[in-house]
């Protein structure tokens, strides 16, 4: 079904908060955190804390915030009021964690490489976890050899009992040659890889190596013109600031859509997000034919930078090396529409600043996409962006997230300095926290934390299922030193 987002025309209010860059087609949402709307009853404000519960209002979403420090090994459950109610342990630091509709917690796991060249780009994990809900390990798998590496983010499927995990391929000088880059060296594919952990069987994959054009190198097969093949990735594409050159792609990111059968795919280095179909069986994901909408794995829709596929120039680059690209459940304010934390917003201004954004993907009603005429998938702007007043207080160079919520919310996780944030849909923050552990634990209040980043948090809502499974009693904050009034 086609996805319509919410028109607004340009508000002027009072001090309170201003929107800047606003149109019928795209919002902007600017905030500075101790200006709140008059009807906003500051009910926690603790602006001298470095850490812990920073700021709460009655405006913020109802729930608990789950996050697992990059540096430990533990796994926190917060209430709104930075109170923890449920810790998990495993025996290794995490990338991307989770909370299933059944309470258990599905955590990636962060390993010692087998190929130390894995260590090199950021992300690594190499392993997947399980914990019911007394907090027992009870399943796990590996990627980690020499030619691959699990890293990144995972996906549960709710309806099967899936598991997806990314994984990068090692490919050969030789392999690279024979598929058309020009001065090749080894590279790193990437695999969607999907495990059914009754099993361990491997029941779905999808490789991006399948799916490659270019046009340098025409005694081979995939020769073609690239704005030709929009649905295929251009082999010689080079992200010049790319933190480790093999790693050519740079996933980050994976999210499912069940009623779509499709997956997003985030690429930091194109600086784009893909859409693919699940539908296919795996044969068909490594070919161009094939699966609901008859194209195998080749991508179905993709926005951010079409500089990848020979499109437009620099002013058309619209996401910048971007994080966790989603689906926002379609009952939700701009349902259905993808959010993207866009790190490096700023990087032509050269100015550091990130923004949450918002694109409708502009869906056919049978779950496939069009081209614009000039060959370029719609839209040409963002629906709706959070950014901060002024720019630079907000921004992390990597990592990092954002999920919206069912009142309109939108919970970001700026990562890099371990600060979590919901604003609503104005851009006011409604509540934030800084995550208190680093490398050494727990730090005390008023102590500045070192390295306590966070490669992502989510918020589930008090209705959300998994809950259920848990008493949620306040254990005190995670920090010592921490003395304010809650409700």
């Amino acid at each position: 079904m086609k996805n319509s987002f919410f028109k607004l025309s340009i508000l002027t209010l009072m001090s309170a908060f201003m929107f800047v860059g606003c149109s019928d087609d795209d919002y902007t949402a600017t905030d500075t955190e101790e200006d709140e709307d008059e009807t906003t009853e500051t009910t926690v404000n603790n602006s001298d804390f470095t850490v812990g519960l920073i700021y709460k209002t009655d405006d913020v979403a109802d729930g608990y915030t789950l996050f697992s420090p990059i540096r430990s090994t533990n796994t926190y459950l917060i209430d709104n009021c930075g109170d923890l109610v449920q810790t998990w342990s495993s025996d290794y630091t995490p990338q991307g964690v989770y909370m299933l509709e059944n309470g258990h917690i599905l955590r990636s796991a962060t390993l010692t490489a087998v190929n130390s060249e894995f260590e090199s780009a950021g992300g690594q994990t190499g392993r997947v976890e399980l914990f019911n809900t007394d907090g027992d390990l009870y399943w796990y798998y590996e990627f980690n050899s020499a030619t691959e590496f699990m890293h990144h983010d995972l996906e549960y499927i709710e309806s099967t009992g899936t598991v997806m995990v990314m994984v990068w391929e090692k490919h050969t000088v030789a392999e690279v040659e024979a598929a058309g880059r020009t001065n090749a060296t080894a590279l790193w594919s990437e695999r969607i890889v999907e495990i059914d952990p009754s099993t361990d069987e491997i029941v779905w994959e999808w490789d991006a190596w399948d799916h490659l054009v270019q046009d340098e190198n025409p005694d081979e097969d995939n020769y073609g013109i690239l704005s030709d093949n929009p649905q295929l990735l251009n082999i010689n594409y080079t992200y010049e600031a790319s933190d480790y050159e093999a790693d050519w792609l740079h996933m980050n990111g994976v999210d499912y859509n069940e009623t779509l059968d499709q997956i997003v795919v985030s690429s930091r280095n194109f600086s784009e997000f893909f859409i693919i179909d699940h539908s296919t069986t795996t044969t068909e994901a490594a070919s161009h034919s094939g699966g609901t909408y008859g194209k195998g794995g080749d991508i179905l829709y993709r926005w951010g930078n079409p500089q990848t596929y020979d499109m437009g120039d620099d002013s058309d680059q619209k996401l910048f090396v971007q994080h966790n690209a989603n689906w926002i459940n379609s009952e939700y304010q701009d349902g259905g529409q993808i959010m993207v934390f866009n790190n490096q917003t700023g990087y032509y201004e050269g100015i550091d600043y990130s923004t949450i954004d918002v694109i409708d993907t502009n869906v056919n009603t049978d779950g496939s996409y069009s081209l614009n005429t000039d060959g370029t998938y719609a839209p040409t702007d963002f629906t709706w962006t959070y950014e901060a007043n002024p720019s630079t207080d907000f921004y992390a160079a990597n990592i990092s997230g954002a999920r919206r919520l069912s009142n309109g919310n939108t919970i970001i996780c700026e990562g890099t300095t371990g600060t979590f944030f919901e604003v609503d849909y104005d851009g006011n923050t409604v509540w934030k926290y800084v995550n208190p552990v680093d490398e050494t634990g727990a730090v005390d209040q008023y102590s500045t934390p070192s390295r306590n980043f966070v490669f992502r948090c989510e918020k589930y809502e008090s209705d959300y299922e998994g809950l259920a499974y848990y008493t949620l009693e306040s254990q005190g904050t995670i920090e010592s030193g921490s003395d304010y009034e809650c409700e």
